[in-house]
């Protein structure tokens, strides 16, 4: 069972009670969401990094030779 504390900030307590199915429906839209942006960020990262090793090759500089030219550490 998954729960949600709720905490009163007038009193100090905290309550802890079990998520309604809306909260669990929406926790589980969510997970999906993050999923997929997850997903699409990853492409978006390994598409980068796929130009930048095709644009050393044609250059034939070494990742670390590139980072010395552009003085990154």
């Amino acid at each position: 069972m998954t729960t949600i504390d709720e905490f009163n900030v007038k009193t100090g307590e905290i309550i802890q009670r079990p998520m309604s199915n809306d909260e669990l429906a929406q926790q589980a839209l969510d997970a999906e969401k993050a999923k997929i942006y997850l997903t699409k960020l990853n492409a978006e990262i390994s598409k980068k990094a796929a130009q930048r090793q095709a644009i050393l090759d044609r250059l034939g500089l070494t990742t670390e030779e590139a980072a010395l030219l552009l003085g990154a550490n």
